[in-house]
């Protein structure tokens, strides 16, 4: 007999396999602005979600501002270090 996955264990599966984070780290060069503008244009944030990043990272020195699976995050992670910010994907 085949085994079927009901909806519910689909989309634990689905959960278990996105299980990284885009990490954006405190830097002493880029403007508030400039790190909502970019939060809003790569991780599409609303801007209210962008400048609560902003401000988390500048205080708390680092915020996850995306979640996904690594094919998700990584061309993300690449525009946040091309647009000069520091970010990284660790495995949550």
């Amino acid at each position: 007999m085949p085994l079927e996955l009901t909806e519910f264990e689909t989309d634990v599966l689905e959960k278990i396999a996105d299980t990284y984070e885009l990490v954006l780290y405190n830097d002493d060069v880029n403007t508030f602005d400039h790190v909502i503008e970019t939060l809003i244009r790569v991780c599409e944030h609303t801007p209210i979600q962008a400048e609560q990043c902003a401000i988390l990272v500048h205080y708390k020195g680092q915020c996850t501002v995306k979640s996904g699976g690594l094919e998700e995050l990584a061309p993300k992670c690449s525009a946040l270090h091309d647009a000069g910010l520091s970010a990284e994907i660790q495995k949550s």
